[in-house]
């Protein structure tokens, strides 16, 4: 066990990180500073001055909560083992925590989950992220070998990897073929079909450095954009195959692929699971796995369970609730036998026969289920949904109730980007949607934050579970004072109206919000701007001069003009940003809707590939959204002004995708926004 005594000074942390964005010494323990790499520090001081700047000061007595944003001790600790943890150690809960105190406390946490998972070589892979580091990162080997059964069956038939498939899960060959990032690549487009045009995949036998960073730069930014949390993952963390890094991206995307279906546009059957119509909306607005529990929680009570399953871990663990559900699923395949072992193991092996008989035996073992593995018991739950959901088909009365319910179109695709954009800052609270999620003002506070560092008063902020509605309106009036001060147009705009979730203002103050934080971005780069503001009519002049400059004879009149919608502008201004960006024999003529959309999916995935972090939709660029083309653009010129010496012909190739682009690095610009309430101006 890991002695943790009293930490040691660690003044000036606001000044931490100098101008030019390198770290300075984070801890002055020389022992501490062997228990971690510099980019695992990194990540942990910007976690502790989150943390403390949300309420001014942070003590002992708040690390149990605050602490759950934290990977490891998040996930397999609860709240009160955290704060039971802590207490044994610290009897002071009102001491004040510097940093390398949050570390020992961190460190001790994440021994009493290694000690209480059984973490050893058994049945887990430890190894060091650097020399210089004690710190062990376990991986489940149960995990690595679902996911790998998940890369084999769902890639087999892929041209380009089926000579390396299938992958041995006894070995560390997945992590091994995953430095050239084209399997991440691939697996993406299995969980979101079409999010990355394959042909701006490098995907020759063997790869330069450029090449491979181009991939996982496209890899990254295209997981973001389907919903994966990749904050304080970079590049060189797929290249040198950090395990523990690679495998919570892939079970990320593999769980997005698996629940994709636990929606009422893609299986309207789920409306059986609906007491009352009025209920239809709350329903909607439901994360995929609070789906996939109402769904296991309504066969069950069919079959006469009592207990409500709450989790997939705990509550599943003695394979009762499986033995019925699976009942109820599968009726012609019972074993009346399950029910009456008395040991949970022996059970769980039972309802895995079971499973194996309806073709359902994926992604866990016996000894997954007793040991309430949360990922693994997840992945089985949802792919039975998958293969046998046991709901009605679809009635006369279910088909008018959809019919009745309002598609809105634009907003559901202005409320993705939105979502995906506040969700890529790695806020404290995941956003599953932005008009329910946003309510309570918290995450809105946390991303003005990130945005206008320091513009948040935390003393005054009311961190969730909040439970008197007043509490909430607070933090929303001080959401709409800050967009005020930040000249967001708010006319007649209360913290009330975020409150009551009206759509149309979260929705004008989201863009607003995003723009805000493009054109600061772009102000920010000093040699370019010299300071001074970035508008509208910059961006639009500097995209047509670029373009010109390469003697193409394209141009954009305004982020509203029609011509837009066959891409070639865009394609135009991403070659002539990096010449060898285009595969010009790739791209179509852009006449007919199909051909538009094919070049409109190529410069999303090249823009990605380059760096950009953007969450627009081929949609955006073929409808020509001037909100969606603005960021784009925008999006595009950040990256070019963050590289103005860097020779642009750099990664000769002959690769069989054709795309061929520079060392990369990841933008934060974000590419989504707001046509249906708001003017050109930005104005509700």
């Amino acid at each position: 066990m890991i002695e943790c005594g009293g930490g040691g000074g660690d003044s000036n942390d606001e000044d931490a990180e100098d101008m030019s964005g390198h770290w300075g010494i984070l801890v002055s323990d020389p022992w501490l500073q062997n228990q971690f790499t510099q980019v695992e520090l990194r990540s942990l001081k910007s976690h502790f001055m989150s943390m403390r700047r949300e309420s001014g000061r942070l003590v002992i007595a708040d690390l149990a909560s605050k602490m759950s944003r934290l990977k490891v001790v998040g996930e397999n600790l609860s709240e009160e083992e955290r704060a039971s943890c802590v207490k044994d150690v610290y009897q002071n809960t009102e001491e004040e925590v510097d940093f390398e105190l949050f570390l020992k406390v961190y460190l001790k946490l994440q021994t009493f989950v290694n000690s209480r998972t059984g973490s050893s070589p058994k049945n887990s892979s430890a190894f060091l992220k650097a020399a210089t580091t004690t710190l062990l990162h376990t991986i489940s080997e149960s995990e690595k070998a679902s996911y790998v059964a998940h890369i084999n069956h769902y890639l087999a038939q892929d041209e380009f990897l089926k000579k390396y498939l299938p992958i041995d899960p006894s070995t560390n060959e997945l992590f091994e073929i995953a430095k050239d990032g084209v399997l991440l690549c691939k697996l993406i487009n299995v969980a979101v079909p079409g999010t990355i045009d394959e042909r701006a995949i490098n995907t020759k036998r063997i790869l330069n450095p450029w090449e491979r960073n181009e991939n996982h730069t496209l890899c990254l930014n295209s997981a973001k954009a389907i919903g994966c949390t990749v904050v304080n993952i970079g590049t060189q963390d797929f290249i040198e195959g950090r395990r523990h890094l690679v495998l919570g991206v892939i079970s990320q995307i593999i769980k997005i692929q698996l629940l994709a279906d636990l929606d009422l546009k893609k299986t309207p059957q789920l409306l059986e699971l609906l007491d009352d119509s009025k209920d239809m909306e709350e329903f909607m607005n439901l994360p995929p796995e609070k789906i996939l529990l109402r769904w296991m929680n309504f066969h069950l009570k069919k079959a006469g369970y009592k207990k409500i399953v709450t989790n997939f871990s705990s509550d599943v663990k003695d394979a009762e609730a499986y033995a019925h559900l699976l009942n109820v699923l599968a009726p012609e395949h019972t074993n009346l036998s399950t029910l009456a072992v008395k040991n949970p193991f022996e059970r769980a092996k039972l309802v895995l026969e079971h499973a194996d008989k309806m073709g359902c035996k994926r992604y866990l073992t016996a000894r997954d289920i007793v040991e309430g593995s949360p990922n693994l018991n997840l992945a089985f739950v949802a792919h039975i949904f998958q293969h046998r959901n046991g709901l009605s088909a679809q009635t006369k009365q279910q088909m008018s109730l959809l019919e009745t319910f309002p598609d809105d179109t634009q907003d559901s695709r202005e409320e993705r980007a939105f979502r995906l954009w506040m969700n890529s800052f790695g806020n404290s609270t995941y956003i599953n949607n932005v008009f329910e999620d946003l309510r309570n003002g918290w995450v809105l506070l946390e991303t003005l934050d990130k945005v206008s560092p320091g513009i948040v008063n935390w003393k005054i902020a009311n961190k969730p579970p909040i439970k008197m509605p007043f509490r909430k309106v607070e933090n929303c009036n001080q959401v709409v004072k800050i967009g005020k001060q930040l000249k967001f147009s708010l006319v007649n705009v209360a913290g009330n109206d975020i409150v009551q979730g009206n759509k149309k203002l979260i929705l004008a103050y989201l863009w607003q919000l995003m723009r805000y934080n493009i054109l600061q971005l772009l102000k920010n780069l000093r040699f370019y701007s010299r300071g001074k503001e970035i508008n509208d009519a910059d961006i639009l002049e500097w995209a047509n001069s670029k373009v010109s400059s390469s003697r193409s004879q394209s141009r954009m009149d305004s982020f509203k003009d029609k011509s837009l919608s066959d891409g070639i502008f865009f394609l135009e201004l991403l070659s002539s940003v990096t010449p060898r960006a285009v595969n010009w024999g790739l791209v179509t003529k852009g006449v007919t809707y199909q051909e538009k959309k094919m070049n409109a999916t190529y410069i999303i995935s090249i823009a990605r590939k380059l760096g950009c972090s953007i969450f627009l939709l081929p949609e955006d660029i073929t409808e020509v959204n001037p909100k969606m083309i603005l960021t784009l653009t925008a999006s595009i010129m950040s990256w070019c002004l963050k590289h103005p010496h860097e020779e642009r012909t750099v990664g000769t190739s002959d690769n069989e995708s054709g795309g061929q682009l520079e060392t990369t690095s990841n933008s934060t610009l974000d590419d989504s926004a707001s046509d249906s309430s708001l003017d050109e101006n930005g104005n509700i």
